[in-house]
């Protein structure tokens, strides 16, 4: 399974009932949504899934998220939330038979009274016709579809299914859940044979993965480690490089900051440097890649949009080839960053846009730029007056698209470095005719 818990035990057993030997992570799985971690967003009483539980109605969704996350967990609990029975299929090891008795068994459940929430997991690897044939069931109501999926829904998945199941986004576990996980591990089995160091480098190799963090703790604790280990003795170990961090773990953010700082700066020497101090300590490439996709946003931005582009190969090239190959991948994106114009002008645009869109409220666009599509809109003046640019001298129009209570602002400020030389021609241009034809 891909999750972080296993979809082949009850919800919320009694944890007596549990063998002595069975997996950490089995063990410590949560009873209740509550004890969910990191998923606060779906899971809490704002949250779209607390919702539903507080309505007692659940509607047909998929859980999209990386592994370890807790999409079969979620499901699991759902359905003892609201009193369904719970049934699960694999994609990966089920077919139609498989298909037809899961809803066969649902039908025969409706006749008496009983919904059922059936779970598939990996949904994405039925092929379209399998997906198709989910739908009749789901639009009667024989079965509420939780599927889970750790690919893009929007590829993976049918229209035609996605059009009958809303789509619930989990995220990676942040630390701090981690973090939440490895103390119930503590309280149950007793403290980790490591150093606070180590167990902070324990943490950072899982990347948000729940279930692999805590398969990597229970090596340790059948390992009877006398002694904590350290950071190098820690990836010693499990034959796996783990970042070295010092106590207050000021190594690693010192070195995050070094780096992005020696990017923004231009000096592409001491960026390879820090990149590399990073890489050999064993910090994790993906957090690597993430960083670099955000200096290309905030520090390049449009002075050369083509640093994203170039972020966005390095991260898919590193997912294809993984380490130590794809490392040469994220090393050559660090160098068109450091060796890139750089402006901030998008990052200060988007700040003052957000603080401007807070202040300003629901302010209505000018009626000439609505959108009309019944009569009594057109009537009362939608869309009326209305300059189409393309039939404008020069494809421009000149229009005022601001809210009538509100004066045009000007929060995109480009440089005059890099593409953005050229962005501000045509800003200035547009302006010129602005004013002439206003």
């Amino acid at each position: 399974m891909s999750d972080l818990f296993p979809d082949s035990l009850p919800a919320a057993p009694d944890p007596d009932a549990l063998r002595e030997d069975a997996p950490l992570a089995d063990r410590l799985r949560p009873r209740d949504l509550s004890e969910v971690v990191g998923q606060d967003h779906l899971t809490g009483p704002e949250g779209a899934i607390g919702r539903m539980v507080a309505a007692g109605r659940l509607s047909s969704m998929i859980l999209w998220g990386p592994p370890g996350t807790g999409k079969t967990t979620i499901a699991r609990l759902l359905a003892d939330s609201v009193g369904m029975r719970f049934a699960s299929v694999s994609a990966v090891f089920s077919g139609v038979a498989d298909l037809k008795k899961a809803f066969a068994e649902a039908d025969k459940a409706a006749e008496a009274g009983q919904r059922t929430l059936l779970f598939v997991d990996e949904i994405h690897r039925f092929n379209r016709a399998q997906q198709d044939g989910f739908l009749p069931f789901v639009e009667r109501g024989t079965v509420t579809l939780v599927g889970a999926t750790t690919e893009n829904p929007s590829f993976a998945l049918n229209a035609a299914l996605l059009s009958r199941a809303q789509v619930l986004i989990l995220q990676r576990l942040a630390n701090e859940a981690l973090d939440q996980l490895l103390e119930r591990a503590e309280h149950l089995e007793g403290a980790l044979p490591l150093t606070p160091a180590a167990r902070e480098a324990l943490v950072a190799t899982a990347d948000g993965d729940g279930r692999f963090l805590l398969n990597q703790a229970e090596t340790l604790y059948n390992a009877k480690i006398e002694e904590p280990l350290d950071p190098a003795a820690l990836g010693a170990f499990l034959q796996r490089r783990v970042a070295v961090y010092d106590k207050d773990r000021e190594g690693h953010y010192n070195l995050i900051s070094a780096l992005h700082k020696a990017v923004r700066g231009s000096d592409v020497q001491a960026s390879l440097y820090y990149l590399a101090r990073m890489l050999t300590a064993g910090e994790e490439p993906r957090f690597l890649a993430r960083r670099l996709i955000r200096m290309a946003v905030e520090d390049i931005g449009m002075a050369d949009p083509q640093a994203l582009v170039q972020c966005m190969a390095a991260k898919d090239a590193y997912e294809f080839l993984g380490s130590p190959e794809g490392e040469l991948a994220l090393v050559q994106a660090c160098i068109y960053l450091a060796t890139a114009p750089k402006s901030n002008a998008a990052y200060m645009a988007m700040k003052s846009s957000f603080k401007s869109a807070r202040e300003t409220g629901s302010l209505m666009p000018p009626q000439n730029i609505l959108n009309a599509p019944t009569k009594l809109m057109k009537d009362i003046g939608y869309g009326s007056g209305y300059s189409y640019d393309h039939d404008a001298e020069d494809g421009f129009s000149g229009d005022n698209y601001w809210p009538e209570e509100m004066e045009p602002q000007a929060y995109y400020q480009p440089v005059e470095r890099g593409f953005e030389r050229e962005v501000r021609k045509r800003l200035d241009y547009w302006d010129k005719l602005r004013r002439e034809r206003q």
